[in-house]
């Protein structure tokens, strides 16, 4: 059977999709074990922590990107990589404040990020799996966003364990994408060879 080209492009690209979620959830993952683990029991640990996620964001968006057709085509991922830049900056100066400045940073962050996500995921809905999860994700973040704002708000100074379970719930619905996209491929393929 010859493969299309346009369907050959789609099914590299939604391989691609598959990789970055799985990618993404390994992080996700790994930053919210070391959070609840050893960033609440070392303060500069916690803030090498703090500063790697939207570092780690930025890069992710901004690979992803330009294997999806470069950042002028994908513009929410490239507005993503430089709010995630400049919530990394923002992060060293509220560390030199207090944590209540970072949960706020992180809140504005969450916020900005998870709308520039859902565009994202509506772009990409019509030809790719496994976006409604993204769509979640994005609009549960910025929730979350206005959530942490509220929080550094708060006279009681929050930790690292408080941004730890918005990381996990990510890193949850990026877990998603990467199996949805992973049983549909299964699923195709086996219906091209009965």
């Amino acid at each position: 059977m010859t493969v299309r080209p346009a369907h050959s492009a789609l099914s590299k690209q939604e391989q691609w999709l598959k990789v970055y979620y799985f990618a993404r959830t390994a992080f996700s993952a790994a930053w919210v074990a070391a959070a609840f683990t050893v960033g609440q029991q070392s303060s500069s640990i916690a803030a090498i922590l703090l500063l790697t996620y939207p570092a780690w964001d930025a890069a992710a968006n901004y690979v992803d990107a330009s294997r999806s057709g470069g950042l002028a085509e994908n513009r929410t991922q490239a507005l993503n990589v430089v709010v995630s830049l400049v919530t990394t900056v923002a992060v060293v100066l509220a560390l030199l404040t207090s944590m209540n400045w970072v949960v706020g940073v992180f809140g504005a962050w969450a916020l900005l990020s998870g709308l520039l996500q859902l565009g994202t995921a509506v772009r990409r809905w019509k030809s790719y799996g496994a976006q409604w999860a993204m769509v979640l994700s994005g609009g549960q973040s910025a929730v979350a966003g206005g959530f942490f704002i509220a929080q550094a708000l708060l006279p009681t100074p929050p930790s690292i364990a408080n941004l730890a379970g918005y990381a996990a719930v990510g890193a949850f619905y990026f877990l998603i994408s990467a199996v949805w996209l992973t049983v549909a491929g299964l699923r195709r393929k086996s219906a091209r060879t009965s």
